[in-house]
């Protein structure tokens, strides 16, 4: 099964299809962390094809009141993305939109992010990380680690990316996800 997307078009499209189901205008950031975050495009295709789209019609840019620039599919756009979405894998398709919509209620909710250090001696260390939506604590977890450079590199990808890391909670705990153990 095919799980990069490599070719312009078929980038283009899988852009078109994300923004179209969204159905509302987001900024440059957002529309960039919805098309990467599942690893079918990279961002340089995706930065190559994004500017195609706007030069072609496809995407609009919205100025907003002294907002920062949003971007929508435009009439073309949705056209294009309903004509030819069915040369994107139908899995694709799906896990894409249902990412993208649970990265943006994530944002929307405005959830705090925190990851603190506790040093234990010896090289040891716990990690505690956590996501809070008001008062409300929606994901904690502590994981002891017995090497500095890990313990820095786990922190950091949580602190970069708390999105994935609640969603790759979930779905392991759920049993959404297949991978092997060793």
């Amino acid at each position: 099964m095919k799980t990069v997307l490599t070719e312009k078009d078929e980038i283009k499209i899988y852009i078109l299809y994300l923004l179209r189901h969204i159905n509302y205008a987001l900024d440059f950031a957002n529309i960039n962390d919805i098309v990467m975050q599942d690893g079918f495009v990279n961002y340089f295709d995706f930065a190559d094809a994004f500017a195609e789209l706007l030069e072609n019609g496809n995407v609009r840019v919205i100025h907003g009141e002294g907002k920062e620039e949003t971007y929508a599919v435009t009439e073309q756009g949705a056209h294009v993305a309903d004509t030819l979405d069915y040369r994107l894998l139908t899995t694709v398709k799906d896990k894409g939109l249902k990412s993208a919509l649970r990265l943006l209620d994530f944002k929307k909710r405005g959830a705090k992010v925190s990851c603190e250090v506790e040093e234990l001696g010896g090289s040891k260390y716990n990690l505690h990380c956590r996501i809070a939506e008001g008062d409300e604590e929606v994901l904690y977890v502590k994981v002891q680690i017995n090497d500095r450079m890990q313990m820095q590199t786990m922190r950091d990808n949580f602190n970069d990316k708390p999105e994935i890391v609640y969603r790759g909670v979930l779905a392991l705990l759920s049993g959404e996800v297949n991978y092997l153990v060793r």
